[in-house]
């Protein structure tokens, strides 16, 4: 568990630790070089006149200053208006970036080595600019406007269709880390009924409301291991735990397992994140989709580009191994049951919120439409009775929504697009001409 610890302190630091050491840096160099340069290199000059450098030092540090109250107030109200766009626990993850914490350490050591600087210039009247000094702050002025260029690439990642792909990309790693190919030759390794196991053990949670972000199924396989039983996790990734609520049993352990031990196994944090969660990236997609079909902000082409990553991770999800959650020791033996969404709690995750609130938009439906049948065509034999199911949902939902048969027949028709003409062109362009 030091890895999800590393982790857990990596981005309590990112926050404000890492300003706290550019600065720290900035301090400690601009008490020693400025004061001590021209004692230890007598010899080392800058061809810098004294008034020279007094200006470029003084602009350097009052327009520093300014230049970061004024990125960072933009970019805060930029990402707050995301928020409220959007969906606040994705924006979040952009406000937490590292390029936000290293371009404000940056900004704020070139300030404060500027202003060092310009303090050690003509010093004792010696009439001479030190070069050392000179050369940091064309340095730290330089990787300003290299960490300016990157913190604004970072904010164009607010824009909708990167935030929409930003989420899909980190879908597509957690299920690529989380869930093995499908294999339609090699039944999946179900765990055996554990029922009948005596209950020698219950671990519960003590605290404020937490969310579980990860499980070390290596370490905890080792504990039951250890006792000789099988310990069954009571939540899953992405549950929020709450006081006195179990968070894991063990069976048919020949004796206790060390508490702190247990608890280490389980990562708890104040907010859901992607890693082992391939629930997380739909909910965030979902979110998305369902805010842009709500009637304050009615724009179902959003809802169509987020069903268009949405479509991709269901496929992705359909071609692996599902049925997981069963972990077993180098004997074989079963150690470990963790909880894991089944292929139907996933397309009801990703398919009814977004059916539900797109009812009537006839561009909603007709995407819809089309992204079952290409599931449907693109899919295993063994997923396709429940993508099948949903297409019979749809139409469904369709003739309660739309009352005459026309609309109704119009809002059936896939498109990819949902705009409802791609598909007969392409009818028309394989037709024979007469």
């Amino acid at each position: 568990m030091k890895a999800a610890i590393y982790k857990s302190y990596k981005r309590q630091l990112s926050a404000w630790g890492i300003p706290a050491l550019y600065a720290g840096f900035a301090m400690a160099a601009a008490l020693f070089f400025p004061e001590h340069e021209t004692r230890i290199f007598p010899g080392l000059a800058s061809a810098l006149s004294v008034s020279a450098a007094t200006a470029i030092f003084s602009s350097v540090a009052s327009g520093m200053i300014a230049l970061t109250g004024i990125v960072f107030s933009l970019t805060f109200v930029m990402v707050q208006f995301s928020a409220t766009a959007y969906s606040p626990r994705l924006v979040l993850w952009i406000s937490r970036d590292p390029v936000m914490s290293h371009a404000l350490g940056i900004f704020t050591a070139t300030f404060l080595y500027a202003i060092a600087a310009l303090v050690g210039v003509d010093r004792s009247g010696s009439g001479r600019v030190p070069l050392i000094s000179t050369l940091a702050v064309a340095v730290l002025l330089l990787a300003s406007v290299g960490m300016f260029i990157a913190l604004i690439q970072r904010i164009g990642l607010l824009q909708i269709n990167r935030m929409l792909v930003f989420t899909g990309d980190q879908g597509r790693k957690v299920i690529a880390a989380v869930y093995s190919p499908l294999n339609s030759g090699a039944a999946a390794s179900a765990p055996e009924d554990i029922r009948a196991l005596p209950r020698t053990q219950t671990l519960l949670y003590e605290g404020a409301p937490r969310s579980v972000q990860a499980v070390d199924a290596a370490a905890l396989v080792s504990l039951a291991k250890q006792s000789g039983g099988v310990i069954e996790l009571a939540v899953t990734v992405g549950d929020t735990v709450l006081d006195s609520m179990p968070l894991l049993r063990v069976l048919g352990a020949t004796g206790p397992i060390d508490e702190r031990r247990l608890r280490n196994g389980i990562e708890l944090g104040n907010e859901r994140t992607f890693e082992q969660d391939p629930k997380y990236a739909l909910r965030l997609l979902v979110d998305i989709a369902i805010k842009a079909l709500s009637p304050a902000v009615n724009d179902p082409t959003t809802a169509v580009q987020a069903l268009d990553q949405i479509g991709d991770l269901v496929l992705r999800l359909g071609q692996r191994q599902l049925e997981a959650g069963a972990y077993r020791d180098s004997e074989g033996a079963l150690r470990l049951v963790v909880p894991f969404p089944t292929w139907d709690d996933l397309l009801q995750l990703a398919f009814v919120e977004i059916l539900f609130c797109g009812a009537t938009s006839v561009q909603v439906m007709r995407r819809m439409t089309a992204l079952v049948e290409d599931l449907v065509l693109a899919l295993p034999e063994r997923r396709r009775p429940r993508i099948e199911y949903w297409g019979e949902r749809i139409k469904a939902t369709a003739a309660r929504a739309f009352a005459d048969d026309e609309s109704r027949i119009e809002a059936l028709k896939g498109d990819r697009q949902g705009l409802g003409v791609t598909s007969r062109a392409v009818r028309r362009a394989a037709e024979p001409s007469a």
